[in-house]
């Protein structure tokens, strides 16, 4: 019985670039969260910069892969999150919100599925940015998302091990 589960949760973004940096805040919050609390199990927490390649080799062989993002929805408002999760090796995008750095995640989940090297589950959550002009700090109704969403992600972490453990 396999009761481990490799679990990857990317924050993507960019920290000097105001609300692009939710997803590193995000990773940030949670690290905090499973460093204080108890959990059935573990997780890599890492950033990047949202490049295919990096995305894809960050999570390949994950049983779940968690992907924390900035967009921009038409309309927009700002704080509020988007879970899209992957559906038939397609990622299904809802409410018309893209990614705020011009790459699609789905070109990148695309590109992973072609390359055979999607996880098992991946899970995205957008969050609407207001602001992504040069410099620092999450905008405030950003911001406000941040903690909701660390614990969101931590409570998924410990129901997948959960489900895991229980196989």
């Amino acid at each position: 019985m396999n009761t481990t589960a490799r679990i990857t949760v990317i924050g993507v973004g960019n920290e000097y670039r105001r609300d692009d940096g939710v997803g590193w805040a995000v990773v940030t919050r949670l690290a905090e969260r499973l460093r204080n609390a108890p959990s059935p199990g573990r997780a890599a927490l890492v950033v990047c910069d949202g490049d295919p390649a990096r995305l894809i080799s960050h999570w390949e062989g994950a049983d779940l892969a968690i992907v924390v993002d900035a967009a921009h929805a038409h309309p927009g408002r700002p704080g509020r999150v988007h879970r899209l999760e992957l559906a038939g090796g397609r990622l299904a995008v809802a409410d018309g919100a893209t990614s705020s750095h011009g790459l699609g995640m789905g070109d990148a989940v695309e590109l992973a599925r072609e390359l055979d090297r999607l996880p098992a589950l991946l899970v995205v959550y957008a969050v609407e940015g207001a602001d992504c002009s040069p410099g620092t700090g999450l905008s405030a109704p950003v911001g406000a998302a941040v903690d909701s969403l660390a614990d969101e992600i931590a409570g998924q972490i410990a129901d997948h091990h959960r489900r895991i453990a229980g196989r």
